[in-house]
């Protein structure tokens, strides 16, 4: 399986904010972006000129890294969204939230989606008592997430939980943090997706 092996700092400092790669990391002065709020490059302190084309770009680049999805899955991701009934934009954003590894994260058992995707990656992680070790495993509402035998005796997965806690969830999933278990209720609105996508740009550069 593909996967982006540099520095994921980079991403942050190419887009100019932080996108939450590394978890409670992106909360401290160590955020690469805190520290130099420039792009990445010897050309990095230059400013570009801003055409239309760059714009969309920009906002399919953003989006890719946020959810961890290269170009050719995002791709896919499009051309289901362009042959679903509603707007392409928003059915986009639906497509990349239902990711298992975007669920784990939002239900706090994850600080950022790249772990997410590694813990469900090993294996940890049940849907329906099903064990699941695929990251893009589309969740559909009423799907009931748990962990598996080997999930639970993975210390970090408790500590995060411990630490998000009061953290309010999305209205679209309800998380259970005694029984360690989440249920997707619904397919997320697009005023329940708090990434901060420009998605109609990204329908207009795909478009073209």
């Amino acid at each position: 399986m593909a996967r982006y092996t540099k520095a994921v700092c980079k991403q942050c400092r190419k887009e100019m904010e932080k996108l939450f790669l590394k978890g409670e990391r992106c909360l401290t002065d160590k955020c690469a972006v805190e520290r130099r709020a420039y792009p990445p490059g010897e050309h990095g302190r230059k400013r570009p000129r801003q055409s239309e084309y760059r714009v969309q770009l920009r906002a399919k680049q953003k989006a890719k890294r946020i959810y961890g999805v290269l170009e050719k899955q995002f791709r896919n991701y499009y051309q289901i969204a362009a042959k679903k009934k509603g707007i392409t934009g928003e059915t986009l954003l639906q497509l990349l939230e239902a990711r298992l590894d975007n669920t784990v994260y939002r239900l706090g058992f994850a600080t950022s989606r790249n772990e997410a995707r590694q813990l469900v990656g090993h294996g940890h992680f049940m849907v329906d008592d099903r064990k699941v070790n695929i990251p893009s495993f589309r969740v559909k509402p009423d799907n009931i997430i748990k962990l598996s035998e080997r999930g639970k005796k993975v210390a970090k997965i408790k500590t995060n939980t411990e630490s998000v806690s009061k953290v309010q969830q999305p209205e679209w999933l309800e998380v259970d943090y005694d029984k360690m278990t989440g249920k997707v209720l619904s397919i997320p609105e697009r005023d329940q997706i708090d990434t901060a996508i420009q998605e109609q740009l990204i329908v207009e550069l795909y478009s073209k």
